[in-house]
């Protein structure tokens, strides 16, 4: 049987469509992801066997499906942006309230003012708003994730030099790690606390040390930060990525 980039295996009475992709390592293990828009990836190196994989992936079904329900309930919880005034937008775990002003003679742009969120734009247009916004988030970012990349290296001792960081929006993810050491971080992740930013950067710094989500991953990763579960919780159901 071959594994295309679309295949399926049971779990009960329901079919959990999957795809296959290469690692970037070499190893056997499949690691199996879900992404919060409802995908299931299997990804594994090129020369391991299409059984294997369907039996990696029919032994997490279990866990699959649990996730893929999770995501979907999520889903069905948010509520749609407006990008209007009287909103309330995150920064650094804080609510804002949106203020949107029309101007025809001030610079279009995004102040954070007195509790407040302001955007001044030429017309008034919901999705010239959420361009403007996104764009100063992702400004902002480049400032806040490479100050608390700085700060966490101190902890991360495994690390010998600085590793390049690249801000990207990302639907799926909050921050990846290559092989040989660069992180991408969403810049999404300023709407979250410092702690949950934190974690990102922490957890992307592990796999310098340990491209995989191993043991000895997590046993890193516990050293340091051991309450990391906390903060990934409240990355994932209060700040969700697809609400970018």
């Amino acid at each position: 049987m071959s594994v295309s980039s679309e295949s399926f295996v049971s779990y009960g009475k329901h079919l959990i469509k999957f795809r296959r992709e290469p690692r970037s390592s070499k190893s056997r293990r499949v690691l199996i992801k879900v992404t919060p828009d409802g995908q299931v990836v299997a990804k594994v190196d090129p020369d391991v066997d299409d059984f294997s994989v369907v039996e990696a992936v029919t032994r997490r079904a279990s866990w699959v499906w649990k996730q893929l329900e999770y995501f979907k309930n999520q889903a069905s919880l948010m509520i749609p942006r407006k990008y209007i005034s009287g909103e309330s937008h995150y920064y650094l775990g804080k609510q804002y309230l949106l203020k949107v002003i029309q101007t025809t003679d001030e610079k279009q742009g995004v102040k954070l003012l007195r509790g407040k969120l302001e955007v001044k734009l030429r017309e008034k247009s919901p999705e010239k708003v959420k361009q403007l916004l996104n764009a100063w988030y992702k400004n902002r970012a480049k400032d806040v994730l490479a100050k608390r990349l700085d700060v966490l290296l101190d902890q991360a001792i495994w690390v010998k030099h600085q590793p390049n960081i690249r801000i990207l929006t990302m639907k799926t993810q909050w921050g990846s790690c290559s092989p040989k050491g660069n992180l991408t971080l969403n810049p999404s992740l300023v709407r979250a606390p410092r702690e949950c930013i934190d974690y990102v950067i922490l957890h992307e710094l592990c796999h310098i040390a340990e491209h995989n989500h191993s043991e000895r991953f997590y046993r890193l990763q516990n050293q340091v930060m051991p309450n990391w579960q906390k903060y990934k919780t409240l990355l994932d159901e209060k700040f969700g990525v697809l609400d970018a």
